[in-house]
């Protein structure tokens, strides 16, 4: 599954090979919890100070079904910071620990398998945009968006075909958190 991420630059210009090491850190989290519903990321650099050079903080906040894993590495005394890889490094490898910590406060009760996924047709799509709805048994309408799709395979959805999702509360009500295409033979017809 990839994992939807929310990468926000504060202070700073975006920069594409920050932000790509940053999605790659970010999807080397589901190694340690396998139900990632989201992360988001911010990278702040602060003003300058008067002695130290400028020093990048990282706040990074891991959404799962049962309690959220919140990454803060604040302007460090080490000017190793002064570099926002080494500091996006520092802050995930913190993640890593804080989600450790978070699975095993739970008892090591952590999926290691899909979980329970529903199945559904896709209703329709707006694929310029990037998401669609998954139309339920029972006709109800769940958003999807294209990084919930497994295997960046959102291009190759079609009106009509069935998948296997698993939904999670969003913002503005349900929405497939993972959507898997299915194939022939994954869904048998009820009639």
């Amino acid at each position: 599954m990839t994992i939807p991420v929310q990468v926000t630059f504060k202070g700073m210009d975006p920069s594409p090979a920050l932000e790509a090491r940053i999605r790659e850190k970010a999807a080397q989290l589901e190694r340690f919890e396998g139900d990632i519903l989201r992360c988001h990321v911010t990278l702040e650099a602060p003003h300058r100070h008067h002695r130290q050079g400028r020093l990048y903080e990282v706040h990074i906040e891991v959404f799962v079904p049962r309690g959220d894993v919140v990454v803060v590495r604040e302007s460090p005394q080490d000017h190793a910071h002064e570099d926002p890889f080494v500091a996006v490094r520092d802050a995930f490898n913190a993640a890593v620990r804080q989600l450790e910590d978070h699975v095993r406060g739970l008892g090591g009760q952590v999926k290691h398998h899909e979980p329970a996924l529903l199945h559904g047709r896709i209703a329709r799509f707006i694929a310029d945009e990037g998401y669609g709805f998954i139309e339920t048994s029972d006709g109800e309408e769940i958003y999807f968006h294209r990084n919930s799709v497994a295997e960046g395979r959102f291009d190759h959805l079609r009106v009509g075909d069935e998948v296997r999702f698993a939904v999670a509360e969003g913002e503005k009500g349900p929405q497939a958190s993972t959507v898997h295409p299915a194939g022939q033979h994954h869904i048998a017809d009820g009639g």
